[in-house]
């Protein structure tokens, strides 16, 4: 399926009809669009299914379509509510996934011009509530590729900005290196109508609400997230994926990361993070091919820390013990803040 999760296919969808799948969380992470990094972060796939699905189940309840079925424990499909122990195993409704074709050193998106319904939509959407300074705003900023005016502000932003409504960037979501989209030319790729284009903003902007109030409540800023969406058969938006978690999501407490930033925190001023950028720089689509260098892994210390950071964050939002003997979020963050360069 990907570097942090595996999918099994229990029945192919089609146009008409989803299918059945499991998503099978992983201990593995991913930074840097680098794919599976050296070591594993303990019980931080079984801790994202459970957030996960809490999410899912209260989108559920506000009226919100998800292709989420349950979690799966004894090889049943459950609640969250009705689960004994950490799973790391999520059933969904599983949509067809068109990939576009890459031709020379563009990709042909023609295909969602005439396609209906049962699909996953090629973007990924992402909300902004501030502006953290390692976000990649202010890249694209300096390299001139958007200004202030394209994100709705009048003025320059500065880092840790707070904005009094949230900016909703896209991006591809099918191509070997994501790249950020203007709406109108994601609109083109993936053939949404303009009323679907704002029916997909609309949703974003309930889900950010949701997962701010949320994290807000065991004292979390929910600064920016992302979400992936789809299309059931009759052409009817759902959420798909997983979402809400530290994966998807930057939380700070304090201004202090709560998420997978730690671990990029870490790794970005390495030698194998500068022969990234290099890489990126040379080549989009084969930049991994001729990276210099490969990441070792993080230090036995941290990453006992960022494990416990996911398990916390977890057992603290479904108000629910699912692991034993966690100290809570504000403590492992003091730890935290000792290991990591100033």
């Amino acid at each position: 399926m990907g570097s942090v999760k595996d999918l099994k296919i229990l029945k192919k969808s089609t146009p008409d009809n989803p299918g059945q799948a499991r998503f099978i969380f992983s201990d593995r992470y991913s930074i840097f669009d680098w794919g599976e990094m050296p070591d594993h972060i303990h019980y931080k796939g079984a801790a994202i299914t459970l957030l996960g699905a809490y999410f899912f189940e209260k989108l559920e309840k506000i009226g919100v379509s998800t292709h989420y079925a349950g979690l799966v424990e004894d090889n049943t499909v459950k609640k969250l509510s009705e689960i004994k122990k950490p799973t790391n195993i999520m059933e969904v409704k599983l949509l067809r996934v068109i990939s576009p074709e890459l031709q020379g050193d563009q990709y042909d998106y023609s295909m969602y011009q005439s396609e209906k319904g049962g699909f996953l939509i090629p973007l990924e959407v992402i909300y902004r509530n501030f502006l953290p300074p390692g976000s990649s705003v202010f890249k694209r900023l300096k390299d001139g590729e958007i200004t202030p005016r394209d994100m709705g502000l009048d003025k320059e932003p500065v880092p840790n900005q707070k904005l009094d409504i949230p900016i909703l960037d896209v991006s591809t979501k099918l191509e070997i290196t994501d790249r950020y989209l203007t709406w109108a030319e994601a609109q083109r790729i993936s053939g949404l109508s303009d009323n679907e284009i704002i029916k997909l903003k609309s949703l974003t902007n309930r889900v950010n609400d949701l997962i701010t109030r949320e994290f807000s409540k065991i004292g979390l800023v929910n600064e920016d997230g992302k979400i992936e969406v789809g299309f059931d058969s009759e052409r009817r938006l759902m959420v798909v994926d997983v979402l809400g978690t530290l994966d998807e999501c930057r939380f700070t407490l304090d201004g202090f990361p709560v998420s997978k930033e730690i671990a990029r925190i870490y790794y970005r001023n390495t030698a194998w993070c500068q022969a990234v950028e290099q890489a990126k720089k040379e080549d989009r689509q084969q930049w991994k091919n001729i990276c210099e260098s490969n990441p070792e892994p993080l230090s036995s210390g941290l990453n006992l820390l960022i494990s416990q950071i996911y398990c916390a964050c977890t057992n603290e939002i479904t108000e629910h013990e699912w692991f034993k003997d966690v100290p809570p979020v504000k403590e492992i963050l003091k730890e935290i803040k000792e290991i990591l360069p100033s």
